[in-house]
This record gives structure tokens, C-alpha cells and sequence, in this order.
């Protein structure tokens, strides 16, 4: 199959970006784009067989960021040059980074030293820049504060470095097919980005945010309208889908006529007896773009490179059980919406079966209660277990989730009650296995059995990213080596203040993939990000300037 691939050098001119694109025009914006911004010239872009490999001078960009939900779009913003500096009235509440931002007060936060900032300083994620970024835009947030950010923006042009943000569908990411009548778990504050404030924007729109928390569909118009205000368009390109991202090699002693094409995870660059070594060049990302028509169109960009912000709601986890294939168990409350919006539950006597003591397996029974459709619930952990979500949630603020848990703890299935009742709960139970005629055996903790009959089975306890489009699905990149990517058991190891894979150069990675699963942390990977580029970006213009040279292509 042809597809159209950044290969030659660079020409053209800066245009403005409308909607999807026809064949060939996806790419050849990339290369208008980026022929203005970074001074080359370029010819037309060629089509080229897939099984060709990169030969001659290439049109490279200097960051391909794959995935467009909040952790894309907050990258974004800061490699367009918007930069954060202490506000000259702030009066930051703690006392020790106040002093510390004051000493260099005129420098912008992404040019500063964020190790020595984020010292000593404590919060609700494992990556210290996260907590640093956050204080600074929500001071003292979990202790109840409602304190206005510390920071003011200015946007630099010349701090701008050329990017470009893919996504499946339109900026906002997985916010856009979430549940629309359920509430987020955070306030609509803590789900802003950088320089537009929500209830600012909420109420330029006319719209009624009677509380804190705000549903779905207003932070996914958020998010879109956020990518427009800021004038980032320019740079996202929507309905496109990745399937492969490798690394390119060339042998040391030549001079890019011979190229060789790797998966991240290949390690062995020393070729044995005697032959010759190879040396990592950039990397090339392949997909295509979905158009109107429903055809694709293939393409292949080359990146210096590549941020991973794909988020963790791709794949749906799974209970590995035998029977969870059947088309009657669901794995989604998008697809529970539509069994119900079909009226599949109408006139049956038999309960939906809900797996999981999450937030979302709540929000489903919430969902199945409202429209009269009895609940069966079960779930591994104990009532009591302190790790559940709940006990994390003030009874005030998430009363919903609150009466889900009630109902938890005392309608359980030891209670004398109907077990066809409105909601019957199954603590410290697994699901064996589901059978055909609609029926799941369940386990005990203390090893009894019990079959139930069901109308759906909902299982809901958990997603994971779906890293396909790399070597082994990613699981090289992880703290623990050949294990799937998971944000809580095993995200992708990073350096903690540059946000760069630890096995891998040129790779970095953000939000629930390396455990920020807040939007509120997920920024603190864009600022380290953005600071680590500016550095290497800086260097190269150094070198450049002090007549090393610096052609096309890849370095």
C-alpha cells in the first residue's frame, strides 16, 4: 500500500488548517508547516511504498506528540511558547518555595531548576515536578484553599518548537466519549489548563455550573475550545490513528545512504564479528488519517521526538475469565448507555451484574438504579478495605458515591433480603466464569460457589493504555520489564524532572501513563517536558551558530 511519508528536503509556506484533509494534503501541511517554521526548503512530498525504507534527507520534526486529550494539548502550550512566571503580587503559602521563586523571579518557570524547586515539597503524585506545577497553580489545594495560581503567561515566539499533536478524534481525547450524565470526580478547576480558567470560560458561554464538579461534556468543550483560544490548531490533526512507532539506525560509517529499522526495544546496536555498529537515529511514526468518506490515508512522519500522552482508557480491563467474550458482557459504560437506550432491559426480571468497587462501577449502578434496572454488584475487597475510593471522598462533596458505598456495606447478600431486590451487594467475591445461558459462578473468600442468573454483565474494574503501535506493546519501557503498562502497577519509568524514558532516548511519556492520573499532575509532565526540549534546543542552535554546520535530515 502507497502512503505519503516525509521524505526530502523542505519548502513551502505557513498556511491555515481547516478540517479533515483529502489524500495527500495531510501531509503535505506538515511540510508547509514545518517548511516555514524551520527555515528549510522543501520539494512536494512523494508517495512512496510502504516497504520502502528512508533514504536520502528527510524532513524531520522536532516532536511528534501522540495522543490528544489534557496531557497533549498542556505539551502543546508550552512548546508554542507560552511561558509561566511568578506574578509580581503573589505571595505563594509556602514560605521556602516563595523564597526560591523570588530568586530568580525573572527567569520563566520552564528555565528554571526544577529539582531544586520541587525539593521537599509533598503531594498526591509520585513525580515531584507534578506536585511543583500544581502548588504553583493551585496553592495549597488539598487543604481546602481556593487560592488563585502564583503564576501569570506570557506567550515568547521564539521559544516556540515546532510539534505536532495526533489524536483519534477531536482535541479533549477520552473526555469526549465519556459518560455525559455522571459528574467528574474532580472539581472543574482542577481539570483547567494553563491560562483559561473554567468557570471564566463556563461563564462566557452562558453556561450553568451549579457546582464544583462538572460533567463530562463541559470539560470535553473545554478542551476543544481551550485548543482554539490559545491559537494551537495549527498543530493538532484529528481522526488519525498511529500503528507503528520505531526507532531508525544507521550504520557509523555511512553517510545515510543505508538505513536499518528497529522497534524501540532493540538494544543490540553492536554488530558482532566485526561487523559494523549501528547508531540510533530519529524515530518514524506511521498511521493513517480517517477521512469523511470513511477511507484512510496512510502516512509516515520522521521525529527527533515522540511524547507518549495517549492516556489509559483505550483498553478495558479484563477479569481473564472464561465466557467474558459473550456479547452480553460489556466492559464499558458507553456500552451499557446504549443497551439501555435500546431498551434491552425492558420487561426483564433478571438483574444487571456490575463487576468492580470503583468510581465507575458506581457511577454504572447509579446509572442502572435511576432507570429501575436492579443490581447485582460484586467486588474482590472488603467493605472496610481503607483503600477503597470512597474513603477518600468527603461525604459532602460526593454524596452519590456515598449512597453507592451505603448501599455497599449494607446490602449485602449475608443481609436477609430478596436477592431480586433493587440492589444486592457480593464483597469479597471473584467471578469464576460466565456461561452461556446468562448465567456467572461466583467465589467466596472462603471458597463457596454460587451461580447467578443475569440480563448483562457490566465489568468494570479498570482500563489500561494500548501501546500496540510499539515493540511489545511498550512493556520494555515499564519499571517492570516485559509486564503490560499499567498507571498504577507498572507505568513507564521516567526520569522524574525531564519526564524521558529511562530505557529509552527521545522517548517521553505523560498523565496516567507514568501514574498521574489527575489532570491536575498530569501538567507537571508538560513543564518537564517543555523545560528538557528548550535545553536541547538551545544546545543545537549553539552548535549551529558556532559553524558546526547542521544540514538536512536526520543527525
Amino acid at each position: 500500500m502507497p502512503v505519503w511519508c516525509c521524505r526530502c528536503s523542505l519548502a513551502g509556506h505557513f498556511r491555515t488548517y481547516s478540517g479533515t484533509e483529502t489524500e495527500g494534503q495531510l501531509l503535505n501541511s506538515f511540510v508547509q508547516y514545518f517548511g516555514d517554521s524551520l527555515g528549510r526548503k522543501i520539494k512536494r512530498m512523494p508517495l512512496i511504498e510502504e516497504t520502502v525504507l528512508p533514504g536520502d534527507s528527510l524532513l524531520t520534526l522536532p516532536v511528534v506528540i501522540i495522543g490528544n486529550g489534557p496531557s497533549g494539548i498542556c505539551l502543546s502550550y508550552l512548546l508554542s511558547g507560552y511561558r509561566p512566571y511568578l506574578s509580581p503580587e503573589a505571595i505563594h503559602p509556602n514560605p521556602i518555595l516563595h523564597t526560591k521563586l523570588e530568586e530568580a523571579r525573572h527567569l520563566s518557570i520552564v528555565d528554571q531548576d526544577l529539582e531544586y524547586l520541587s525539593e521537599g515539597l509533598e503531594g498526591r503524585s509520585s513525580n515531584p515536578v507534578a506536585v511543583l506545577f500544581d502548588t504553583l497553580l493551585h496553592p495549597d489545594a488539598d487543604f481546602g484553599y481556593d487560592y488563585p495560581p502564583v503564576l501569570h503567561w506570557k506567550l515568547e515566539q521564539h521559544n516556540y518548537i515546532p510539534h505536532i499533536v495526533l489524536g483519534k478524534g477531536p482535541p479533549g481525547g477520552a473526555w469526549h466519549s465519556m459518560e455525559g450524565s455522571m459528574l467528574t470526580i474532580s472539581f472543574g478547576d482542577w481539570m483547567e489548563l494553563p491560562g483559561l480558567s473554567f468557570k471564566e470560560w463556563a461563564a462566557s458561554k452562558r453556561r450553568n455550573v451549579k457546582s464544583d464538579r462538572v460533567m463530562p461534556e463541559e470539560i470535553a468543550c473545554y478542551y476543544k475550545h481551550y485548543v482554539k483560544v490559545m491559537g494551537l490548531q495549527k498543530n493538532f490533526r484529528d481522526n488519525v490513528y498511529i500503528t507503528s512507532v520505531s526507532r531508525l539506525y544507521r550504520e557509523k560509517d555511512d553517510e545515510g545512504r543505508s538505513h536499518q529499522n528497529e522497534d524501540i526495544s532493540t538494544q543490540h546496536l553492536e554488530m558482532e564479528d566485526g561487523q559494523k555498529s549501528l547508531i540510533k537515529r530519529n524515530w518514524e511514526v506511521r498511521g493513517y488519517q480517517r477521512a469523511t468518506d470513511g477511507s484512510h490515508v496512510p502516512f509516515c512522519l520522521f521525529a527527533e521526538n515522540v511524547a507518549l500522552a495517549t492516556g489509559t482508557f483505550d483498553s478495558p480491563g479484563r477479569l481473564q475469565v472464561e465466557g467474558e467474550d459473550f456479547p452480553f458482557v460489556l466492559h464499558s459504560m458507553t456500552d451499557f448507555g446504549a443497551a439501555i437506550s435500546k431498551g434491552k432491559f425492558r420487561g426483564k426480571a433478571d438483574p444487571v451484574l456490575i463487576v468492580g468497587a470503583g468510581l465507575t462501577a458506581a457511577d454504572a449502578v447509579l446509572c442502572a438504579c435511576n432507570n429501575n434496572i436492579p443490581v447485582v454488584h460484586v467486588f474482590r475487597r472488603r467493605v472496610t478495605d481503607t483503600s477503597l475510593i470512597f474513603k477518600q471522598l468527603p461525604k459532602k462533596l460526593y454524596p452519590e458515591y456515598h449512597k453507592v458505598y451505603h448501599m455497599m456495606c449494607t446490602q449485602s447478600h449475608t443481609v436477609d433480603s430478596n436477592q431480586h431486590a433493587a440492589y444486592t451487594s457480593f464483597p469479597e467475591h471473584n467471578v469464576l466464569s460466565f456461561k452461556p445461558e446468562m448465567k456467572c459462578v461466583l467465589q467466596s473468600a472462603s471458597g463457596l460457589k454460587k451461580i447467578l442468573k443475569f440480563s448483562v454483565a457490566l465489568v468494570l474494574i479498570g482500563s489500561h493504555p494500548n501501546l500496540f503501535f510499539l515493540k511489545d506493546q511498550g512493556h520494555s519501557i515499564g519499571h517492570h520489564s516485559n509486564q503490560p503498562i499499567t498507571c498504577k502497577g507498572n507505568p513507564i519509568e521516567i526520569d522524574p524532572y525531564t519526564y524521558e524514558c529511562t530505557k529509552e532516548a527521545n522517548l517521553f511519556a505523560l498523565g496516567p501513563l507514568v501514574g498521574d492520573n489527575f489532570v491536575r499532575f498530569l501538567k507537571g509532565g508538560a513543564l518537564g517536558i517543555a523545560r528538557c526540549l528548550a535545553i536541547r534546543q538551545k544546545k543545537k542552535h549553539e552548535l549551529i551558530e558556532g559553524g558546526d554546520g547542521g544540514g538536512d535530515g536526520v543527525p
